[in-house]
């Protein structure tokens, strides 16, 4: 759009081609990516060093077991049960005495034992001694159990019976009725047989039965075996208690049940062995008080420690799983403990929950399926009783936990009695590895952050120095590629300021040389006019005197040279003169649509050999600028046009407006336009025309000074060739956008 300022018009920046770009910014932060191999490289670190820590641990493990069996190496004393020296123990028959962790409450609730209900053994058809009718289950069954708490041996009984028929108050007998019979073996060898027969339910003793095998006649009350028979909507329960000191190993215990009032007949008979045959005899096994004095200390140690039979039945366990976490992080936590509040505070509430996304706690609680326990399982423990120490990895039942295990054996007589066990959960090498990598985390984030902050301001350090030397050196240069301001010299003792100065010392000897040839053709001209004036002066004297014919010819040739010779001087002080006018030239405020028309109409009375229309589409347009230099500028591009359009064809000028801009078009029906050319046809001293044959010299000035002037009336100028629909040429036109 014309417009009335007096400000000189800013050249238009120059104009690059959309690509994507890499800034150095961009690429030193790409760069800056390799930076975070150091975390994993640290991670991996950490990982290795906790794998190096469970060999380590594993090793101490096996370490410990060794030394706890070496402490019960050659010790027959510890394993003088009958049932230590079995070759092969019997479910159900050989029993174990699970410990008890608080006394028997004796009073056939079973309340008491509700902790071990999952210990107790399921006793029925399997088990029947003896049976006087078909059976059936749901008339007789009972489960069983037996218990250690200090000197005492507990056992209780739920016994299912669809009858409970208990002795007559008159009656002597103690076989026609239900009953218990227990069967043992003194600590002197003797074989001893006890029946609970009561009369009524209650507190019970037992019954010492004559030695005869087969004789149920009771002989005396033995008042250390003492209990409770509880009569239940199902049956009965029965608890009994007597002390170890009564038995050695072998025990056996029968329940006869009897149902018919009339013949009280014995119906069934189960048991966990026959009562009546010593040989016949399970055993019971009662943890070792000897050997738990032994591994009592081994609590403190962070382990659990369990000694077991060569039957894997348990002897003695010290310590507690929960607590055998293995490595301890108390120096870690009393060395965080002296970090400063808002740290810790920041640390909990934002850097550790973005740190165990990636790492996993170790359960406070998970569940221990070895807690009550008496018999253990396990390759390691096959291994250990075959000889050979070995270790074991394992998950807890619900895989928060990995505990491992180390079994030893122990020997006695060159033979494998038995084995020590040895477990910890790697909870404590998770946990300082957690805080290994916590710190590692914190050490990374920091030299990150910083890092990546550093390598960006530089980048946009260098990047801002570059963008400013760049738009420098445009501004250096115009459109027209003279050399209008220099650099400023950089202080930066650096590439970048080096190649700054070089910049400002090219520009400054391309001004020199730009100046130079700017004012070569001025100097040129002027001094070229002298000797072209005495030339031309002796030309003309020469016509004046006689002279042949072929001399005649020989001056009129030098006549036309020295003419063109003057044309082109007189080509080249105008651009000079031009370019000085502008400078020089004051701007007002013209109408350029009736300039336009007055110039149009004067082209039509001058230019007779071709036909001039002009087409106003916007009436009263004001114009800041020169109109004697807007006319110049018409006269050049008519000019133009003149010479390349044919005769008698029509030369058209349009002004128009289109959107916040005004259009003036200059259409002919010349040839078209050279394809690499028409970006450079407004450049000084570039001309497509034909010098064979030409009268008149070109050099290539007039679409340069058309430029010239377009930009001094703040206009896009630009040629392109006209094309219809289907790309046949109609002709070129000459655009000037306002």
């Amino acid at each position: 759009m014309p417009s009335s300022s007096s400000h000189p018009v800013n050249k238009s920046p120059i104009r690059r081609p959309f690509r994507l770009r890499f800034g150095i910014r961009v690429k030193l932060l790409a760069l800056s990516l390799f930076l975070f191999a150091i975390p994993w490289l640290g991670y991996k670190f950490v990982w290795e060093l906790e794998s190096y820590l469970r060999i380590g641990q594993e090793q101490t493990m096996v370490g410990t077991a060794r030394a706890v069996a070496t402490a019960l190496h050659e010790r027959p004393s510890l394993f003088d049960t009958q049932s230590a020296y079995l070759t092969d123990v019997k479910p159900g028959t050989d029993l174990y005495a699970h410990k008890i962790h608080d006394p028997i409450r004796l009073d056939g609730n079973l309340d008491d034992w509700l902790d071990y209900q999952h210990l107790s053994i399921e006793y029925g058809q399997a088990h029947l001694l003896n049976f006087d009718h078909e059976y059936q289950p749901d008339s007789f069954h009972f489960r069983h159990m037996v218990g250690q708490f200090g000197l005492y041996l507990y056992a209780m009984f739920e016994v299912t019976d669809e009858t409970v028929l208990l002795r007559n108050r008159d009656s002597l007998r103690v076989d026609r009725n239900d009953y218990l019979q227990i069967a043992m073996t003194a600590p002197d060898g003797s074989f001893k047989r006890y029946v609970v027969a009561p009369q009524e339910a209650g507190w019970v003793n037992a019954y010492l039965l004559s030695e005869p095998l087969d004789s149920m006649r009771p002989v005396a009350l033995e008042t250390q075996i003492q209990g409770r028979w509880l009569n239940t909507e199902q049956g009965y329960n029965i608890e009994l208690r007597f002390p170890l000191g009564m038995m050695s190993s072998k025990i056996a215990f029968a329940i006869t049940d009897v149902d018919d009032p009339v013949t009280r007949r014995m119906r069934y008979r189960i048991g966990t062995a026959n009562p009546n045959k010593v040989d016949a005899l399970g055993t019971v096994l009662v943890p070792s008080p000897e050997i738990e004095k032994i591994i009592k200390g081994l609590k403190y140690s962070n382990a659990r420690v369990w000694v077991i039979d060569k039957h894997k039945r348990v002897l003695a366990r010290s310590g507690s799983i929960h607590k055998s976490v293995g490595l301890s992080a108390t120096a870690y936590a009393a060395e965080n403990s002296d970090a400063t509040e808002w740290w810790q505070k920041i640390e909990r509430d934002w850097l550790l929950p973005i740190y165990y996304q990636i790492l996993t706690k170790p359960p406070a609680d998970f569940i221990d399926d070895l807690q009550d326990a008496y018999a253990l399982q396990g390759q390691d423990i096959n291994d250990a009783l075959a000889g050979t120490p070995a270790s074991l990895w394992r998950l807890s039942p619900d895989n928060k936990a990995v505990i491992l295990s180390a079994a030893h054996p122990i020997y006695i007589d060159e033979k494998v009695m038995g084995a020590v066990v040895v477990e910890q959960t790697t909870n404590g090498i998770r946990t300082l590895r957690n805080r290994a990598l916590e710190k590692l985390f914190h050490v990374i984030l920091a030299v990150m952050g910083l890092g990546t902050l550093a390598l960006f301001l530089f980048a946009s350090r260098m990047s801002f120095r570059i963008r400013k030397l760049r738009n420098q050196t445009e501004a250096a240069i115009d459109s027209n590629g003279k050399i209008v301001a220099t650099i400023p010299n950089a202080n930066a003792r650096d590439e970048i300021g080096d190649l700054a100065t070089t910049f400002n010392i090219v520009l400054e000897k391309l001004g020199q040389y730009n100046a130079y040839l700017q004012n070569m053709s001025a100097r040129l001209s002027h001094e070229l006019r002298t000797p072209v004036a005495i030339v031309k002066s002796s030309l003309e004297n020469l016509q004046l005197s006689e002279q042949s014919s072929e001399d005649a010819q020989y001056i009129d040739r030098a006549q036309l040279g020295i003419k063109r010779l003057s044309t082109i001087l007189n080509n080249m002080s105008e651009a000079t003169r031009l370019e000085q006018a502008i400078q020089s030239s004051e701007r007002e405020e013209f109408d350029i649509t009736a300039l336009l028309e007055g110039y149009v109409a004067g082209y039509r009375m001058t230019y007779s050999s071709h036909e001039f229309t002009f087409i106003n589409q916007h009436e009263g347009t004001m114009l800041s600028g020169s109109p004697d230099l807007f006319g110049q500028m018409l006269d050049k591009i008519i000019a133009n046009a003149l010479e390349f359009s044919p005769i008698h064809t029509v030369i058209k000028v349009t002004f128009e407006q289109s959107g916040n801009h005004h259009l003036l078009s200059i259409d002919n029906d010349g040839p078209p336009l050279p394809h690499d050319m028409q970006d450079k046809l407004f450049d000084s001293m570039v001309s497509v025309r034909s010098e064979h044959g030409s009268a008149q010299p070109h050099l290539g000035l007039g679409l340069y000074m058309a430029k010239v002037i377009a930009q001094f009336h703040g206009a896009d100028i630009q040629i392109e060739n006209r094309l219809t629909a289907d790309g046949e040429h109609l002709g070129v036109r000459v655009t000037l956008t306002f």
